[in-house]
Parts: structure tokens; C-alpha cells; sequence
């Protein structure tokens, strides 16, 4: 029924990728949702209340609550928090701090994830600028999801790009991976590497591009609760995500509500 490659990694055909999109579209729109009800003074656990409602008046499950035991709806990172933090209404969120947000949706039994950083009222600079390294990272990782380039081309292309704009650390157990019938599927994409390695891209491949990119020093730990990731160091950290499908006319953005065209030069399908 599932198609896969001789790596193992799944192959959608036409009529599943539509799937796929329709999927990626009930997160992308939440996540809309949750960049414009984000403001000073709510917990993170209101905005898992807010994700929950628009996933499920969709006809969608959240991906994530119950998987692997996660409690929550979305899984919101703040400030020195790189990924996986569980929202509770233990802290609000104040002027200055940035919040990742990562959210995924099942529909029709294929999965969307996607996620983004957002700024909480007016922050510093350097915040600013960390947002847009790492989001513009994602996006020329994306850029190279064409049929024919090798999967670490991904991580190549993100390493160079934040490397080319500052000291910004990478924390290299983390990275992207393969998404369709499961949420996380082989393969695993590294945020970093050299290029013209491993599989080869494949039409029909779908990708979860993610990278996470630190103020400061690459290094990271778990705390407590076995779930949030936070910096040694103390310094922000932004992660931005989007699941790509590669088809032949280009990256198609499943989970960008307009399927990439503004970012990657009118290349993808709508």
C-alpha cells in the first residue's frame, strides 16, 4: 500500500501528497492562529488550548499529545528552551521573550508538522536577527530538496548559510526527518555535513526541514521532565520547520499555506 525506496524511505504517489497537503494546511493555519494570538501575559498552556481547538474543528488529532507520552498539544520552547518544551500555565510570557512554537495534525491518517519562533511583543536585536538566520537557514535547506541531490545537501546548505551570517551554534543531535504515514519516519536529516551524501532525493519523498539555531554555544541538555531541551549557556535558542514534499517542478511546501511560491520563486505547486 505504502511505496518505499531501497533505503526504506516512504514514496507518495500523486494522490497521497494531496493528502499530505491537505494535512500540512490544518497546521500551517493553526500555526497562523497561534503567531497572531501570541502576546504578553499568556501561558503557553493557552496557546495548547487554542492549537487543540483548530486541530480538532478541522476533523484532525494533534500529533503530538500522547505521542511517546508527550502531555500537550504543541510543544512551546521559550527563550534558552531549543525544542520539546511541555506548555504549562507556570510562567506567562513577557514583553522580550521568543517562543517556539512546533505543531503537528493528523488527517486521513497522514501527518503535517511544522513549526516557528515568534517574537512576544518588542525584542532585542539580536533575537531578531536570530530568528531570521534560522529561518532563512530552513528555507535554502528547503531550496535544495530537488530531485537528483543527495539528502545531506539539506544540512550542508543550512550549516553554510548560518555559518556565513554570524557565531550561531548548531546543536547537532537534533535535525529533520522523513514524514507521511508516521510523524517521524526514516530518514533523519542532519542540520549540518558535507554535500553529495547519502540517499538520493526522489520525487515523491516527503522531508520535515527543521533547523535549530542557538544564540550562543551548540550545546544543549534535557531537563528534568525528559522532554525540554534547553541551552548550557542560558541564550535563546529559534527552531523553525516546515514538511516539504519533493515533486519534479520543485520543493512543495505542504505546510506553508501557499506551498512555499513566496519563498522559493514560484517553484512549488499549489
Amino acid at each position: 500500500m505504502f511505496k518505499r525506496n531501497r533505503h526504506g524511505i516512504q514514496i507518495k504517489s500523486p494522490e497521497q501528497l494531496e493528502k499530505m497537503r491537505a494535512a500540512g494546511l490544518v497546521v500551517g493555519r493553526t500555526l497562523d492562529l497561534l503567531k497572531r494570538s501570541v502576546e504578553p501575559g499568556m501561558t503557553p498552556l493557552d496557546l495548547d488550548s487554542i492549537a487543540e481547538k483548530a486541530i480538532r474543528d478541522e476533523g484532525a488529532i494533534p500529533s503530538f499529545k500522547g505521542y511517546q507520552g508527550f502531555p500537550a498539544t504543541i510543544c512551546a520552547s521559550v527563550n534558552d528552551e531549543v525544542v520539546h518544551g511541555i506548555p504549562t500555565d507556570a510562567r506567562k510570557l513577557r514583553e522580550g521573550d521568543v517562543i517556539s512554537i512546533d505543531c503537528g495534525a493528523i488527517l486521513d491518517g497522514w501527518h503535517g508538522d511544522s513549526a516557528v519562533t515568534v517574537p512576544v511583543g518588542e525584542v532585542d536585536p539580536k533575537l531578531t536577527e536570530l530568528m531570521r538566520v534560522t529561518e532563512e537557514a530552513m528555507w535554502r535547506g528547503i531550496a535544495a530538496l530537488r530531485p537528483g541531490r543527495h539528502l545531506s545537501d539539506i544540512g550542508f546548505e543550512i550549516e553554510k548559510y548560518v555559518k556565513s551570517q554570524g557565531r550561531f551554534g548548531i546543536p547537532p543531535e537534533y535535525g529533520g526527518h522523513g514524514i507521511g504515514t508516521e510523524m517521524h519516519m526514516d530518514p533523519w536529516i542532519a542540520n549540518h555535513g558535507r554535500p553529495g551524501r547519502g540517499p538520493v532525493l526522489e520525487e515523491g519523498m516527503c522531508l520535515a526541514i527543521e533547523p535549530m539555531v542557538n544564540l550562543g554555544s551548540e550545546r544543549t541538555r534535557v531537563l528534568s521532565d525528559e522532554w525540554t531541551v534547553v541551552t548550557v549557556d542560558g541564550k535563546s535558542s529559534a527552531h523553525f520547520e516546515h514538511s516539504v514534499a519533493v515533486t519534479h517542478n520543485g520543493p512543495w511546501v505542504l505546510t506553508a499555506l501557499d506551498g512555499g511560491e513566496s519563498r522559493l520563486g514560484g517553484h512549488s505547486q499549489n
